[in-house]
């Protein structure tokens, strides 16, 4: 279900491949499939990639190009602070998107991952497709560092602080929460941003509206329901502004075929094709994250097991709940990256 609104609209089969995962060696010696996925904002904390940086050159690298791309030292805020002025969206996502980068050249590097060869799909949570198009070489660590700080403050421009908001509803399954959402609206925006899975649902849209559907979901047997510390509206159709922008940024820089298909968030369906990948991240900013979805699609066509690549453990908590089978790994440190190998080598 796509999100109401000045939404793009996708056609869920346009541009849909069919693919069947591979199944070899991968991250262990055993037989499975594997899809690689990156975090979005909400996983940042001040000091995320510093260890990295410290005992791996690759990571080290990373970090240089994105510095480089943007002109200031954007690592000197992710690894002393302070914390609000990393959590400020402009700079959590290229921090985020930074730190899953690093993460992922390491792996390649010290536990000899190939992408292309032990993964079956790449995808990421919002702001983090855009990582995970970099992972998988669809586009360059430079480029990707500029679109998402581009992102990141075309987002906090697009309403005025204060006029949209944020809530999640817990205990309410993504339709409950939808038709919650389309009721609290009356004449205003009010959409279900992101289905998270294990009856999480992020409700997103004009701050009214979203009270409104904080007091409507207690009424309707939701578990908690409670607004968000927010500094915009994402993912709704206050947005459009934002999308607008990224429509003009990504015009303007060339996105290649990834090595392995995105399972994009507005389609939960997995794409490969690159005009069909820029139509789907303009849709996404307006449009409802389909994590649960995606997942879910994953698990179905083999995946057994995820790996959550960059800051934070958000991602891995969510597959366990969405799929009971399903494993989730974070690797956004030394110790993780230690890990890796050891499994490997097993």
């Amino acid at each position: 279900m796509h999100a109401q609104g000045k939404t793009s609209v996708l056609d869920t089969t346009a541009g849909a491949v069919s693919y069947r995962p591979r199944v070899g060696p991968a991250f262990s010696g055993e037989e499975m499939a594997v899809a690689l996925v990156f975090p979005g904002q909400g996983s940042q904390a001040v000091g995320m990639g510093k260890a990295l940086a410290e005992n791996f050159a690759a990571a080290r690298r990373v970090f240089d190009e994105v510095d480089a791309a943007l002109g200031d030292k954007l690592t000197a805020i992710m690894w002393n602070g302070p914390a609000e002025t990393l959590t400020l969206t402009e700079n959590a996502q290229p921090a985020l998107m930074a730190v899953s980068l690093a993460a992922m050249r390491v792996i390649e590097t010290e536990a000899g991952i190939d992408l292309e060869r032990d993964a079956a799909y790449v995808a990421g949570h919002s702001l983090g497709e855009y990582s995970a198009l970099a992972a998988a070489g669809a586009l360059g660590v430079a480029d990707t560092a500029r679109l998402v700080r581009t992102r990141g403050r075309a987002m906090q421009q697009a309403v005025p602080v204060g006029a949209g908001a944020m809530a999640a509803l817990l205990g309410l399954e993504f339709e409950a929460a939808a038709a919650v959402a389309a009721e609290a609206a009356q004449g205003q925006v009010c959409q279900a941003a992101n289905d998270n899975g294990g009856g999480q649902v992020v409700v997103s849209g004009d701050k009214a509206a979203v009270e409104r559907a904080v007091e409507i979901a207690k009424a309707r047997g939701a578990r908690r329901a409670l607004m968000l510390p927010v500094s915009a509206p994402f993912h709704c159709a206050l947005m459009q502004p934002a999308a607008d922008a990224m429509a003009q940024a990504l015009a303007a820089i060339s996105m290649r075929a990834p090595a392995v298909p995105l399972v994009a968030n507005v389609l939960a369906l997995p794409i490969n094709d690159p005009q069909e990948i820029v139509r789907s991240l303009i849709a996404q900013v307006t449009g409802t994250v389909r994590w649960r979805e995606s997942v879910a699609f994953m698990a179905g066509a083999g995946v057994k097991t995820f790996y959550e690549v960059g800051a934070g453990k958000v991602l891995s908590g969510l597959v366990k709940r969405i799929v009971d089978s399903a494993t989730g790994v974070a690797i956004g440190t030394p110790d993780d990256i230690a890990a890796v190998k050891a499994s490997r080598a097993g």
